[in-house]
């Protein structure tokens, strides 16, 4: 037999989810500049490309270094946000992909 006992509960009130106090909803951030064309997204107009539906090239930078960026974007409320398919390449991956792009086009087509 345990040595205690719990404690009955003198509340009359069901305790269940309804009760409980909901945390206010996050309200999205909204962007000062807007929606703009997705191949025409930056301030000099070379930032972004669509390839084909929502899957797009853009050129990143972080932390001072720039990367190129095949993403596939999805729409959430009129937004275009990038989602987790994708893959972020460095500018000497980036030129290493375009020296065997035709050998890749070629082993392609035959």
């Amino acid at each position: 037999m345990p040595k205690t006992k719990k404690k009955d509960s003198s509340s009359d009130s069901d305790s269940g989810p309804d009760d409980r106090i909901k945390p206010a909803s996050k309200k999205a951030k909204e962007s000062d500049a807007p929606n703009s064309d997705p191949k025409d997204s930056g301030e000099n107009g070379a930032t972004s490309w669509t390839l084909e539906g929502l899957r797009q090239v853009r050129i990143n930078e972080f932390r001072g270094r720039k990367s190129v960026d095949i993403r596939e974007f999805y729409d959430k409320g009129g937004q275009i946000l990038p989602g987790k398919k994708g893959i972020s390449l460095s500018l000497i991956q980036w030129k290493k992909l375009l020296e065997v792009a035709e050998e890749v086009t070629r082993a392609i087509e035959n």
